[in-house]
């Protein structure tokens, strides 16, 4: 039997489509149909200006979009030569820690829900608003920032944004210990999630998965500690989490204790937030000078990366953009193969992948 899932599943997380071949409930075959929401944000950042390119690059991956435009600023920025003020860097690393947590806090949410749990969605749902409320107060947008300007920032942090901060980092920890009683802890999620969708670290790396699908399978790689320097990681006291099993239930698991880690990050951050300035000098109408670069982040969701071409115009000649959801799904049809039909739902929900991230 061959069995169409989706485009408009509620279990496929947005418009993807999964032709799965079955043999009774067991998946013989499955491949994932992508292309229904594609948006040409490559082609369309050659006809915008540099400044500009910012507005559209946060809406990839709509739920963290503020780290969508650190790497993209920080390839013109090197190419221009120009480095933004420490204050900038601090203010920058803060608010793509808080787009973390905030992107993990609906899926510590959600997760339960994919596996017939009603309760923690409105748990990750209540949580996360404390976290978007700090994203709208520093920079004014809530789901679409652009805050970042090639140079720094927009502008500094409001006053008492600092003292909010904090509150809402212990709101954050309290939520998930409450995550760890509530889903960590039940026999039923485990039932649903242990064994369930394994990836050995050396598949997941070879088909392009990154970030904490690839730390739950054993491998401790994480750009913030072992790529090339960008932003204050390097000033920060903070560990990289792994689990060896590389099951549903792990990937879960590693979400939940980054969660936590950027919680402990961001405060350490507010705490030595360095005075000055948060705008370097910038001409003002921004011409980067011929080259190229390549520049990856470790983003939510996994590696994002942009290959930045300029010849030396207000606006790039060619921007070619690594998203993280898109390497995390290419290894579905080697991941369901042998796998039952509800099975299917608890993958795709522990891969955690955004539409807008894999048709860019």
């Amino acid at each position: 039997m061959v069995l169409s899932m989706g485009p408009q599943h509620p279990a496929t997380h947005g418009t993807l489509r999964l032709v799965v071949r079955l043999d009774g409930e067991r998946v013989v075959a499955a491949d994932p149909v992508i292309g229904y929401m594609h948006r040409g944000y490559e082609k369309l950042t050659e006809f915008r200006t540099y400044p500009q390119i910012t507005t559209l690059v946060n809406r990839i991956d709509w739920l963290s979009s503020f780290a969508n435009e650190v790497p993209f600023v920080h390839g013109a920025e090197r190419l221009m030569e120009i480095e933004a003020p420490p204050r900038a860097e601090y203010i920058r690393t803060t608010l793509t820690e808080l787009a973390r947590i905030a992107t993990f806090l609906l899926f510590l949410g959600e997760m339960g829900l994919q596996v017939g749990a009603i309760t923690p969605p409105f748990y990750g749902f209540r949580d996360r608003e404390y976290v978007l409320n700090l994203i709208e107060g520093a920079t004014g947008g809530r789901f679409h920032p652009n805050f970042n300007r090639i140079g720094g920032l927009k502008e500094d942090l409001p006053w008492g944004w600092v003292a909010e901060c904090r509150q809402a980092m212990q709101k954050v920890l309290d939520s998930c210990d409450e995550f760890e009683d509530l889903v960590v802890g039940n026999p039923i999620f485990e039932q649903r999630t242990r064994s369930i969708g394994i990836i050995p670290g050396s598949v997941g790396a070879s088909y392009g998965v990154s970030g904490s699908n690839l730390r739950a399978s054993g491998v401790d790689w994480d750009l913030r500690r072992d790529g090339e320097p960008y932003l204050s990681y390097r000033d920060l006291d903070w560990k990289v989490w792994t689990h060896p099993d590389g099951d549903s239930f792990a990937r879960y698991w590693v979400r939940l204790q980054e969660t936590r880690e950027s919680a402990r990050m961001v405060l350490q951050l507010v705490d030595g937030l360095p005075s000055g300035p948060v705008m370097a000098k910038v001409p003002r109408i921004v011409k980067v000078p011929p080259g190229e670069i390549w520049v990856n982040t470790e983003n939510p969701l996994g590696e994002m990366g942009y290959y930045l071409v300029s010849k030396g115009a207000t606006g790039p000649f060619r921007v070619k953009i690594r998203s993280a959801s898109f390497g995390n799904t290419s290894i579905l049809p080697w991941l369901l193969r042998g796998c039952y039909v509800p099975d299917i739902i608890t993958i795709l929900a522990s891969l955690y992948f955004i539409l807008g991230d894999i048709d860019r």
